[in-house]
């Protein structure tokens, strides 16, 4: 996916969710149909800012069966890098803006005999899209969603009037907590668990479900991170044959764009492994953020994710 291959749309209604999260609904502006996603397909979200540009994956929580609009939903960060910000600050109805094409890095399992979902905080967007499609199937479902309060759980709520017992609520104030171990015993072979939500929740869940005999084919999880800031470096774009300096505040993915180069991406977030570039030389250390490569190929030096890592240098050679 590049950056040029964008699909201009307008803001036709935000809604404060919580105290925290804000959703947004976008429509093409001409009107025209969106592209046909499925359950756990997310978009990169184009906002340009006065000093730079922001692109943010943001998982789809419409109807799949519905595309006049999306619906994304954005958690407020105040000590993120400023995408959020701007999208709760800057954006209102009417406002125009450009998304990516619809990706999916995390489907539903089509061979799944049971799904149970479980999420944490804003970690519920995805599984919204999800369920709408899973009630048009006869697969029997369960969803487990962790709260910071009941004002945090208003996107949970709408889902337990619709589906009754299979959507339970955890609130953090009342002392409720998930026993991922009770929510994962027992469960019929062929099931498929799924999780979104903070990187510890996410990790339990694995080891529990792993402790359990679970397969890791059957665990699935999705898990976008920011790129963190670090020291200035600099880079050379082989290909290319230009110099790009990497500020400490951009991503290395966000540098290269801003040098007028078409870099490719799809999640933004370290986790699909579209910009993966192999790294010619480096006179320091890479500094790897990502969920994607493997233990071999981080130490070997070879290979870097410049959407989420970054390196400790002065100089890095890519085959850019």
């Amino acid at each position: 996916m590049r950056q040029a291959e964008t699909i201009p749309v307008k803001v036709t209604r935000v809604e404060q969710l919580t105290p925290l999260i804000k959703e947004f609904q976008l429509a093409r502006r001409n009107g025209e149909p969106l592209p046909a996603f499925s359950g756990g397909c997310h978009v990169v979200v184009v906002m340009p800012g006065a000093e730079r540009t922001f692109r943010n994956p943001y998982s789809l929580m419409s109807s799949p069966f519905e595309l006049d609009t999306y619906r994304i939903a954005v958690r407020r960060m105040e000590q993120s890098r400023g995408g959020s910000v701007f999208m709760h600050d800057q954006v209102k109805p009417g406002t125009e803006l450009d998304i990516a094409y619809p990706v999916n890095l995390f489907p539903l399992s089509k061979f799944a005999r049971q799904h149970i979902l479980i999420a944490g905080g804003v970690g519920i967007t995805p599984f919204v899209a999800m369920i709408d499609d899973l009630h048009h199937g006869s697969v029997p479902f369960e969803l487990h969603y962790a709260v910071a309060g009941r004002d945090h759980a208003t996107i949970g709520e709408q889902l337990k009037r619709e589906d009754g017992d299979v959507v339970n609520i955890y609130d953090a104030t009342a002392g409720e907590r998930m026993n991922f171990t009770k929510i994962l015993s027992h469960r019929p072979l062929g099931t498929h668990v799924y999780v979104c939500g903070p990187g510890g929740m996410i990790e339990e869940v694995a080891e529990t479900a792993r402790y359990l005999g679970w397969a890791d084919s059957h665990i699935h999880w999705e898990q976008f991170s920011a790129p963190p800031v670090g020291e200035p470096f600099d880079v050379y774009l082989a290909q290319s044959q230009i110099e790009v300096h990497v500020p400490a505040e951009l991503s290395l993915l966000e540098a290269i764009e801003a040098a007028g180069v078409n870099a490719p991406y799809q999640c933004r977030g370290g986790v699909c492994g579209t910009c993966q570039a192999d790294v010619i030389e480096c006179d320091g250390e890479i500094l790897h953020n990502d969920h994607y490569l493997s233990h071999e190929d981080k130490i070997s030096g070879k290979k870097i994710m410049p959407c989420i890592s970054r390196a400790r240098c002065k100089r890095l050679v890519l085959d850019l």
